[in-house]
């Protein structure tokens, strides 16, 4: 049978403002009660008194900040690396694709600093490289090949300890606190020990200092 605070918790996870919000005690546990009394009552079919729903949002939150305190540190050193100047590609998956693709890996010097990320999915490959080879990505592949192409990005990349891809919940954390600045992740780029998230150029030094925010607040 489900319980008060069960359908609290749901609500609350089902909004990753109101989440937040909990999370960094800004939130009154009363308005938002009276807020989603009714909702609450919906989903159990039954009257329910306010302080059950007050209860049931302090206990969620204290869970909130307790899961997160012990299971997300950066260590108050991590690195981030700002790179502008990036244009993005997305192309149709294919076997001439990957053959086009090895002449592209001769062009690229990367000791000078290039980039040239490969990002394969099922159905389409995503190309991110700087500016100054746009023109010879788009003729080795071709253009009638390309199906998005994206100017104006900057990357932003976290070095990260080795664990990160054993530690749940870190690439969250970092969404999480771009999504509450209401600051958009245009790709997302991962390895073993860095995270590389791509933003529009009007968006770069927000996202910088949001995450340098976050590393700080966590580095603690």
């Amino acid at each position: 049978m489900a319980t008060v605070s069960a359908v609290v918790k749901g609500i609350v996870n089902e909004k990753p403002l109101l989440q937040e919000g909990l999370r960094q005690g800004i939130i009154s546990f009363a308005a938002l009660a009276e807020k989603i009394k009714q909702q609450v009552e919906q989903q159990l079919g039954k009257s329910v008194n306010d302080a059950a729903v007050v209860m049931a949002l302090r206990r969620h939150s204290e869970g909130l900040a307790e899961g997160e305190v012990k299971k997300i540190r950066f260590l108050p050193h991590t690195q981030l690396t700002l790179k502008t100047n990036l244009v993005y590609f997305s192309v149709k998956r294919s076997p001439q694709l990957f053959k086009r693709l090895e002449t592209l890996y001769k062009l690229f010097d990367y000791e000078a600093g290039d980039t040239f990320n490969v990002i394969h999915g099922n159905q389409e490959v995503s190309i991110i490289t700087d500016d100054k080879h746009e023109k010879e990505v788009i003729a080795a592949i071709g253009s009638g090949q390309i199906a998005t192409q994206e100017k104006n990005l900057v990357s932003v990349s976290m070095g990260l300890e080795r664990d990160f891809l054993y530690t749940p919940g870190i690439i969250f954390a970092v969404t999480r606190k771009l999504y509450w600045d209401n600051i958009n992740i245009f790709e997302l780029v991962t390895a073993a020990t860095e995270l590389t998230f791509i933003f529009h150029k009007k968006d770069a030094m927000r996202a910088y200092a949001s995450i340098q925010e976050l590393i700080e607040e966590k580095g603690h």
